[in-house]
């Protein structure tokens, strides 16, 4: 049985081979109505309940149609809708979920609460985002570019703007993983994590801290960010103060490669850590990676159920 709770469950050759099944899936469904399902529908009979601690647009909505695609069904709660709320351990909720679904996918606000769902769990489970990583979104991320610049992510230079903060830990792991350049630039206080950047930089990952937002963006491929005020932060006016010299403006994006793709896991705070110019632009591919999580989210699930040859 396989858990997806980073991106170092799948591996290397894992991540490659869900990249490579996800640009497949995405393209034989052209033409087709959003909700038909893929011809074979791999995962018909199968149902995913989705749990959700925090608000969510493109994870519900993406995990929802994926399962639809391959056949399967979808179960979505609330946290509150769950006797977790009342008393009962995780464990035993994953103990009994696990009788009745056949995957879970948990959007949680703690990611030591994902880890113990899943050590108890007899199903896998899927990290649909925590306050430790996203995996799920750097997959969509990672197809994008592929599509965008038709070439592998591990031949592009890429550069990260602000908060250090669960979406920049996912993008440290797969530059560690599949070997791209990373560079981040953020105010003093606001880093990522330092033990997921050494892990990174043991594998042999080019990832460095820098101090200034033009140096970072400098001859990237790709330059990405994110807002700067998460849910469930109580600093943000100090963060928008601090974030300020780090904004995506197009006179920054001027400073990457030709052709250089602006990326964002969306919502985005226009005005602050992006400007309209650059989200709008056409050098934005938002929209395509927002989509591109159903392709990820697909090529996911048949990876944990075994559907990919190794």
């Amino acid at each position: 049985m396989r858990h997806f709770l980073s991106l170092a469950d799948a591996g290397a050759a894992g991540v490659r081979r869900i990249l490579d099944c996800a640009h497949a899936l995405k393209a034989a469904r052209a033409g087709r109505p959003k909700g038909a399902p893929d011809d074979g529908a791999r995962l018909a009979g199968r149902v995913l309940a989705a749990i959700f601690e925090k608000p969510s647009t493109r994870t519900r909505l993406s995990f929802d149609i994926a399962m639809r695609q391959l056949g399967g069904a979808t179960i979505t709660l609330a946290a509150g809708d769950l006797q977790l709320g009342r008393g009962e351990t995780i464990a035993d909720t994953a103990r009994v979920m696990s009788r009745m679904v056949d995957a879970v996918m948990i959007r949680a606000r703690d990611h030591r609460d994902l880890e113990a769902f899943a050590a108890a769990s007899e199903v896998p489970v899927i990290n649909g985002l925590t306050d430790r990583s996203h995996p799920c979104q750097i997959v969509a991320d990672l197809l994008t570019v592929e599509e965008r610049l038709g070439r592998p992510v591990g031949t592009t230079r890429w550069a990260w703007l602000g908060d250090g903060n669960n979406v920049a830990h996912s993008l440290i792991e797969a530059a560690g993983l599949l070997g791209f350049p990373l560079r981040i630039a953020g105010p003093d206080g606001y880093a990522p994590d330092a033990g997921i950047v050494a892990t990174a930089q043991a594998r042999g990952a080019d990832v460095a801290l820098v101090a200034r937002a033009e140096a970072a963006v400098a001859g990237a491929d790709v330059v990405v960010t994110d807002t700067w005020v998460s849910m469930g932060d109580e600093d943000g006016a100090v963060r928008r103060a601090v974030m300020q010299p780090f904004q995506v403006s197009g006179m920054l994006m001027a400073l990457a490669a030709p052709g250089a793709l602006f990326l964002h896991c969306l919502p985005a705070h226009r005005g602050e850590e992006v400007t309209d110019d650059v989200i709008d632009g056409p050098q934005s591919a938002v929209w395509d990676e927002a989509e591109n999580r159903i392709h990820a989210q697909k090529a996911i699930l048949l990876w944990l159920f075994g559907h990919l040859p190794d």
